[in-house]
């Protein structure tokens, strides 16, 4: 079997997957590609059971939001630990209907990643077994994550400007 490095796995996909898999790039070596959330269980799968990609062990599964364009991105780092490469593949969202297939049917381990992004970025994981909070109160009705509310309550005033002679 030949050895798996960035640009075979990138032939892999582009073999299996053509236009539905795109933004490839390597910042800093590590493999970087972007798909839609309609094929995202299967590029995951792929990743993970095809001889010759060998990603078997799911890192972490995090968000990140993009305010300005009204996106979030939910990005799935793997890794293959046999040939020491590793792989970030990110799925782009819309902010007002953020919902993915859950990843939990090809790791367990998704579940609590789905829930710790659920819970601070909104993004709902259909098909999740659990999906409710994990660090934050119930109570809570935001996500605190998001980049929609200002750094800083703008009713304080302890950081007037005039009490600092500016």
């Amino acid at each position: 079997m030949a050895e798996v490095n960035n640009s075979s796995v990138i032939q892999l996909l582009a073999d299996r997957f053509g236009a539905k898999v795109s933004g490839v790039n390597e910042p800093y070596g590590l493999l970087t590609v972007e798909t839609t959330k309609d094929v995202i269980i299967d590029v995951l799968t792929f990743l993970k059971e095809t001889e010759g990609t060998g990603f078997t062990f799911l890192t972490d599964i995090t968000a990140v939001h993009y305010p300005e364009t009204k996106h979030i991105a939910v990005v799935y780092h793997l890794h293959n630990m046999v040939n020491k490469i590793r792989i970030r593949v990110k799925v782009f969202i819309h902010e007002h209907t953020p919902a993915i297939p859950t990843a939990t049917v090809l790791w367990n381990g998704a579940n609590w990643m789905e829930r710790e992004t659920y819970d601070f970025f909104g993004v709902k994981f259909e098909g999740h077994p659990d999906l409710r909070r994990i660090l934050n109160m119930d109570e809570l009705n935001v996500h605190p994550m998001l980049k929609q509310y200002p750094l800083e309550d703008p009713n304080r005033v302890d950081k007037k400007d005039e009490y600092f002679g500016r």
